[in-house]
């Protein structure tokens, strides 16, 4: 029997594929819950401990955590929850969580990749929806806050649902408390796309931008791109870096998770973020070396915003956002 040694992703485009990175640093502007655990009438944000070496001795350093898995997530449903018309994306392609389609041409699945552990009767469909594994191209990482401010704590009420509860029952509120995340706190993030088509990219684009605004476990939601002089010393920019690639030329701007130190972090995102093939280049929005290109802050939203367009015109093809006056 002949052995299959294809990767098994069937090609529907001519188009060429490149490797995708972004990075950006995200910051909230608000508390902001990231479920961890539950205690009694306590909910517990998610936290990290990272050892830290102090003069020969190892300390503990907790930090809030904003969970890739839960990012992922998060931009997950902003593809399968995106408009197309009167409907949604995922109703369309009838994929959703966690019954995913798993197929190929699923713009979603075929990014985020799917699994389907036996076979599946689905509704609307005449054949069952076979056991399928479909390995996702995109990865997400990150996440350790930069300061180390840890979470507070605080009371709230649980209101009771009348239409639940017998109406002779109680319906005094059930306080509880909550931690968040202070706000300020800055998150460095990444994305990594594999042998991606632009097209492709462009449903990565759209559920990194649109997954910003829900962010979050409960309310409030969302962060932001932390702005800040990036490429220009006098004017604020969002901390975001878009690779674009054959060969990975540039260095990545990764925050150690041990750092403290905003300044300091920001140090660490620059210095790699303007370092092509070992060698420091200048500060400037586009930086391009052979099939290596990179695109910093406003350039880089300039280029991500490009790839949310033809998203919206190649997959959300029956939206028409404009209004009558």
């Amino acid at each position: 029997m002949a052995i299959k040694v294809k990767s098994g992703l069937e090609t529907y485009t001519d188009e060429p594929r490149f490797h995708f990175d972004i990075y950006a640093i995200l910051e909230g502007g608000q508390e902001l819950f990231f479920g961890h655990e539950t205690q009694v009438n306590v909910n517990i944000v998610e936290t990290v401990t990272i050892p830290v070496s102090n003069d020969g001795d190892t300390d503990e350093l907790e930090k809030c955590y904003l969970s890739p898995t839960k990012r992922r997530g998060v931009e997950r449903r902003s593809l399968i929850w995106a408009p197309t018309g009167n409907g949604l994306l995922g109703d369309q392609r009838n994929c959703g969580i966690p019954h995913t389609c798993s197929k190929v041409e699923c713009p979603i699945c075929r990014v985020f990749g799917g699994l389907i552990t036996s076979a599946i009767e689905i509704e609307g469909e005449s054949e069952k929806r076979p056991a399928t594994t479909l390995i996702g191209r995109l990865t997400h990482s990150g996440g350790v806050a930069i300061q180390a401010l840890g979470p507070e704590e605080k009371q709230r009420a649980m209101h009771p649902s009348m239409m639940r509860k017998p109406p002779e029952e109680d319906p005094t509120p059930t306080p509880f408390r909550r931690e968040y995340n202070q706000p300020g706190l800055l998150y460095p993030v990444y994305n990594h796309c594999m042998s991606m088509t632009d097209s492709e990219f462009s449903a990565v684009a759209y559920a990194f931008m649109g997954a910003l605004a829900r962010l979050g476990a409960g309310n409030p939601k969302g962060v932001k791109i932390h702005d800040a002089p990036l490429t220009k010393t006098d004017e604020d920019e969002p901390w975001v870096v878009v690779d674009r690639y054959l060969a990975p030329l540039g260095k990545r701007p990764v925050v150690s998770p041990v750092i403290t130190d905003i300044d300091l972090a920001k140090d660490q995102f620059t210095k790699a973020a303007f370092s092509i093939a070992g060698s420091e280049q200048q500060r400037t929005s586009e930086l391009t070396q052979g099939n290596f290109h990179r695109y910093v802050g406003d350039a880089a939203i300039t280029k991500i915003s490009e790839y949310l367009v033809n998203f919206e015109k190649e997959v959300l093809n029956n939206v028409d956002a404009e209004t009558d006056n």
